[in-house]
């Protein structure tokens, strides 16, 4: 098998969309030939610096022509792309380069300048590239490299990539894909989509998480279409804006930030060019599903995709999309429901989603215990529970860990409720998450004050205390202050009855 890059840049270039738009921003656009190029000059410019096949190449770019040319210009070597969450803390970086043994690290300058300071026990990083202007930076070596790199012949088996997922077995994990996961976005960019190379793609998420890398990257490129890349976060005014100037015909998000967009000023007609709007990363509320179709008159297609598959294995289908529902099986991937017993389950009873599906990854690097656990044979365990009806419809029941999502990213309550103790003037704290306007989930935290606080204004006070230390999907929505938290008689928290409270308000 050839490299895989070669379906996303070479063979567009070769079929005849060497000058079409493949990258557009708002700095202007790049052609296939030009985002070749650069690719290739990304590519000989790691050689530059030692980088050989199967090392770890770490991103920590925002959205842009540069992260998609390093990106795949360390695939196109035969190196492994290692993106990182920018919204991280630098410590967390660390902990990443350090797990990755990455050999280079590609930065914004302005991130590298917090994270420098802690890059003192990096053992086998070798050399730290910048976005900042220099004779050494990444603009300056792009530039001096040769636009002809050769692909490194790969096997479909050798790794391509690493995203990084938090588990419940403590610390950040990294999911390896190997080169022939990446071919499996034709089966939900092809046979769900319906794309095709005249659709524009237009995503808020951001590269780094696995949904966004393959509806926003991977799927508009293997069409020979052309994604809208923003280096800035997105907000509902910018968002309307490229709506305006870029009129995409496909749009992606997760249903929090549909939520926003449900609630500014957005004129009725602002996604006039759109054919189909994606959502995924949670529970898309069916409330949401229809007030979006009603505002906007676009069909919502909710899906369910993962880290460690990439792409969608279950979706809604245009035309065919069920409120509610997160679809049925992408062609190509085989869905099983099982019970604690590992037994099939009946329409309408929950059980725990297994996948069998072309993009699964192939185990997560230096966890083999992990990876032993996560698969039975073939089949992915996601940790997803759902159910499924009478017409072959999946419905999201939650999760089967305490863990939840908002935003489309994990919240892990262990984490936040650190974070709380963290103040002087707490002793204990739990935290759970809770459907709250629109049917979104948002996190709630109820903390037990240590004698002698001013319980009023402890709320605020940790609002302040926590924001400087999470981020910020993962912050409390709601902080109640309680005399003391539920436990069984063995000392667990239980989760249940805090969730109970907290949907009384």
């Amino acid at each position: 098998m050839a490299n895989a890059v070669s379906a996303f840049l070479d063979d567009p270039v070769a079929g005849g969309a060497a000058e079409r738009p493949a990258i557009a921003g708002p700095a202007g656009a790049v052609s296939y030939r030009e985002l070749l190029a650069l690719t290739g000059r990304a590519g000989n410019a790691l050689r530059g610096l030692g980088v050989e096949p199967e090392q770890r190449v770490a991103l920590l770019l925002p959205d842009g022509v540069e992260w998609a040319a390093v990106f795949l210009g360390a695939l196109r070597i035969g190196a492994v792309a290692v993106p990182f969450n920018t919204r991280l803390r630098p410590a967390e970086w660390v902990v990443m380069l350090r797990d990755s043994r990455a050999r280079v690290l590609v930065a914004d300058a302005e991130l590298l300048a917090v994270l420098r300071p802690l890059l003192v026990d990096v053992p086998h990083l070798r050399a730290v590239v910048a976005t900042e202007s220099g004779p050494t930076s990444l603009p300056s070596r792009l530039a001096a490299a040769s636009p002809a790199c050769e692909l490194e012949p790969v096997s479909g088996d050798d790794m391509a990539f690493w995203l990084y997922t938090s588990g419940t077995t403590g610390g950040p994990k990294a999911a390896v894909h190997v080169h022939r996961n990446l071919l499996a976005c034709r089966h939900f960019g092809i046979d769900v989509l319906q794309g095709s190379r005249t659709d524009r793609v237009l995503s808020t998420s951001r590269l780094f998480f696995a949904y966004a890398l393959g509806n926003a990257l991977l799927i508009p490129l293997y069409l020979g279409a052309v994604t809208y890349l923003d280096p800035a976060w997105p907000d509902p005014a910018r968002v309307l804006q490229t709506l305006r100037t870029f009129e995409p015909t496909l749009f992606f998000s997760v249903p929090t930030f549909y939520g926003r967009l449900l609630r500014a000023d957005l004129p009725a007609d602002a996604f006039r060019t759109v054919r189909a709007c994606v959502s995924a990363g949670e529970r898309l509320p069916p409330e949401l599903h229809a007030a979006w179709r009603e505002r906007f008159g676009v069909e919502m297609l909710d899906g369910l995709g993962t880290t460690e598959t990439i792409f969608m294995v279950l979706s809604n289908r245009p035309g065919h999309a069920q409120a509610g529902s997160a679809g049925q099986p992408v062609p190509g991937s085989e869905i099983r429901l099982l019970d604690a017993a590992g037994q099939p389950v009946a329409d309408g009873a929950p059980g725990l989603l297994h996948v069998r599906t072309p993009s699964a990854f192939a185990g997560y690097w230096n966890r083999l215990d992990v990876t032993r656990r996560a698969f039975t044979g073939e089949w992915f365990s996601t940790g997803d529970v759902l159910t499924r009806d009478a017409d072959g419809f999946y419905y999201h029941d939650g999760r089967d860990d305490e863990r939840f999502k908002v935003a489309g990213q994990w919240v892990k309550p262990a984490d936040v409720e650190s974070a709380l103790r963290s103040h002087p003037d707490v002793v204990e704290a739990g935290v759970v998450g809770v459907a709250a306007e629109g049917g979104l989930v948002k996190t709630v935290a109820f903390v037990v004050p240590r004698s002698g606080a001013v319980a009023g204004s402890l709320p605020d006070a940790l609002a302040a205390h926590v924001a400087a230390g999470l981020p910020s999907h993962q912050r409390p929505y709601r902080i109640h202050v309680v005399d003391e938290l539920p436990r069984t008689v063995t000392g667990k928290l239980q989760r249940y009855v805090l969730r109970e409270r907290a949907e009384r308000g």
